[in-house]
């Protein structure tokens, strides 16, 4: 199972890209701003992240150099 942290201040995105996903059997986690997503990207073994640039707290510009410095995972920007 394939597990991917969506991170996007839009509920309703998040909410869209979970119903696609899961019909996969793609395991989504969720983060709200960038601070939060850095914390489940330590926490879990994530396969790939989609990251919205405007958030608050950490912006998705921010959240990639921090990812980049530890991981090599794909990435894909909203």
């Amino acid at each position: 199972m394939y597990k991917i942290l969506v991170a996007d201040d839009e509920k309703d995105i998040i909410k869209l890209l979970r119903l696609y996903l899961e019909k996969d059997d793609i395991k989504i986690y969720e983060a709200y701003d960038g601070e939060s997503a850095m914390h489940l990207l330590n926490e879990e073994e994530i396969d790939l992240a989609i990251v919205d640039i405007m958030m608050p707290k950490m912006n998705g510009f921010e959240l990639i150099k921090k990812i980049r410095i530890t991981n090599n995972i794909p990435i894909v920007i909203l």
